[in-house]
């Protein structure tokens, strides 16, 4: 038997899967690390375990009993910190890519109520045909359909109207601005101005996207929220994150993992976010990202759960994946909720 006793350090069976090894490494990683009162040598211990037994020809190795391969001889060299001289930058790719730039044909139109009234008249005309209509001579059904066409005339009219007042009052207060506010200027912000040209170059594309940087949470006078986008009843939080090279995850919780390990390296207020959100636009659909772009020569990836509430992100996943959930009312802007989310601008 081997001495470590990696599955039952783990508390996995011996078939169980790399995505269960992998979550039960993380329960007990939380527990165990030093930084929460654990061991540094059962720590250690742990990660061992599930470095072995994560690896297929390492646990193959270790089943049939023999010594695995050190898992880390055969990853890529560790990065030992940020690169002053590095400077990230956004990607580029082919919109054909987006199945959602197409939406972008339409154009915005603000959202009115529907018209008082029309509910009853409606009931009272549906009866009248499938009641009385039969029971009628020809002069009452020529009645009947006079009226019914003189109220669709009048409805279809008052709708029309509420819509050429709705344009005029939306032109009058937001003109064709698409971006409101301004990202961050301080030289650890490049992240932020790579979100922001991001936004601006595909988001925009939506025709009721508007674009908002710098928001304060409800009852705070300070930049709490690095971005946002609305569209229709949708709005995505954002934050941006210059972080080392590695492979990026997160759980419900918000807990981040860089490489499989508790990432310490960096933080996020998203949920919090989301939750002062909730409560301020009660009627509105919110979801968070968090767009990392690399703070030294790298590649950057994301294990792509983005059920989550505040995902990590690349840029492309970001476009493609917020872009699309966006365009469900691509053309829609709701008014009222837009001012709320303004107000909101430091």
């Amino acid at each position: 038997m081997h001495e470590s006793g990696y599955y039952e350090l783990l508390g996995v069976a011996r078939d169980a899967s790399i995505a269960e090894i992998k979550s039960a490494y993380r329960a007990r990683a939380r527990a165990m690390h030093p930084d929460a009162g654990g061991s540094p040598d059962e720590f250690h211990r742990l990660r061992q375990a599930y470095e072995v037994l994560s690896d297929p020809y390492s646990r193959a190795d270790y089943d049939r009993g023999r010594a695995p391969v050190p898992v880390r001889v055969r990853r890529r060299p560790r990065d030992f910190g940020e690169d002053p001289s590095f400077v990230a930058t956004m990607p580029r790719f082919d919109p054909g890519s987006l199945p959602w730039w197409a939406r972008g044909d339409e154009a915005a139109c603000p959202s009115v109520p529907t018209p008082p009234g029309h509910a009853p008249a409606a009931i009272l005309l549906g009866w009248l045909l499938l009641v009385v209509l039969p029971l009628t001579t020809s002069w009452l059904l020529l009645t009947v359909w006079l009226l019914l066409a003189t109220a669709v005339a009048i409805w279809l009219t008052r709708r029309h109207m509420m819509r050429k007042q709705a344009r005029e009052r939306f032109a009058a207060e937001f003109g064709q601005e698409k971006v409101f506010g301004q990202p961050g200027a301080e030289a650890d912000q490049w992240g932020e101005r790579l979100t922001a040209e991001l936004l601006q170059r595909y988001l925009t594309r939506l025709p009721a996207a508007r674009v908002f940087h710098g928001l304060a949470w409800p009852g705070s006078v300070f930049a709490d929220t690095d971005h946002a986008v609305l569209c229709g009843r949708r709005l995505v939080l954002v934050e941006s994150k210059m972080w080392l090279p590695g492979h990026y995850a997160a759980d419900e919780d918000g807990t981040l993992w860089r490489d499989d390990r508790p990432f310490r390296g960096g933080a996020t207020r998203l949920l919090e976010a989301i939750d002062a959100y909730r409560a301020l636009l009660p009627g509105v659909e919110i979801r968070g990202a968090l767009v990392v772009y690399p703070s030294r020569a790298g590649e950057i990836t994301t294990e792509e759960d983005f059920d989550l509430p505040a995902p990590p992100m690349t840029p492309e996943q970001f476009v493609h994946e917020i872009g699309g959930w966006l365009a469900a009312e691509p053309s829609t802007v709701d008014i009222k909720e837009l001012r709320k989310v303004r107000r909101q601008v430091v």
